[in-house]
C-alpha cells in the first residue's frame, strides 16, 4: 500500500513540478508565449506564480517568482515523499539540497528529452510547423546552436543533438 502511496505523490508532484520548470525554461528560452501548449503552462502555473509575483520583483531578464516557485514545489516534493517513504521531513540545510538536486537533475533531463523529440520531429516531418516544435525549438536552439558551430554537419548530417544527448548523460551520472 505504501507504494501506491509513494507512486501517487511521486507523480502528483512529478507534473506539478515539470509544468513550473517548463513555464521556467520557456521564459528563459523567450518562447512564444502565444503557441497553445505555452498557454496551457502559463493557465496551470498562474495560480502561484500570479501571488509571488506581486511579492518578488524580477530582477534583469529572471522570473524569481517562477524561480522561487519552480524551487518550493521542488522542495515540497522532496519533503512529501520523505514523509510517505517513512523517514520524516529532513532538516532544512538537506532538504534544500536534496531540491536543489531535484531541480538540475530534472532540467537536464528535460533538455534531454526535448533534443530528443526535437531531432526526430525533424527527421519525421521536416519543415512542418506545429506548435509543439514550435515550442521544442524555442527551447533546444540556444543549446544546440554552440554545438552546431563547434561542429559542423558531416554530409548534410547534424550531429548537434547527438553530442548534446551524450553531454547531458554526462552529467547526469556526475550527478548520482
Amino acid at each position: 500500500m505504501q507504494d501506491v502511496l509513494v507512486f501517487l505523490v511521486d507523480t502528483f508532484f512529478s507534473l506539478l513540478f515539470f509544468v513550473f520548470l517548463l513555464r521556467l525554461l520557456l521564459q528563459w528560452a523567450r518562447a512564444d508565449f502565444r503557441n497553445p501548449l505555452s498557454q496551457a503552462i502559463l493557465r496551470l502555473s498562474n495560480w502561484l506564480i500570479m501571488p509571488l509575483r506581486r511579492a518578488l520583483p524580477p530582477v534583469g531578464r529572471i522570473d524569481t517568482s517562477s524561480v522561487v516557485a519552480v524551487l518550493l514545489v521542488a522542495v515540497a516534493q522532496v519533503a512529501a515523499l520523505s514523509l510517505v517513504r517513512g523517514f520524516g521531513v529532513p532538516d532544512a540545510l538537506d532538504l534544500l539540497r536534496l531540491a536543489a538536486l531535484e531541480v538540475v537533475r530534472s532540467t537536464l533531463w528535460v533538455y534531454f528529452w526535448a533534443i530528443f523529440i526535437y531531432a526526430l520531429l525533424s527527421m519525421i516531418a521536416p519543415g512542418t510547423y506545429s506548435p509543439a516544435t514550435s515550442i521544442l525549438e524555442s527551447l533546444c536552439e540556444p543549446v544546440l546552436a554552440p554545438i552546431r558551430r563547434t561542429l559542423p554537419a558531416i554530409g548534410g548530417l547534424d550531429l548537434s543533438p547527438l553530442w548534446a544527448g551524450i553531454g547531458i548523460q554526462v552529467l547526469l551520472i556526475l550527478l548520482r
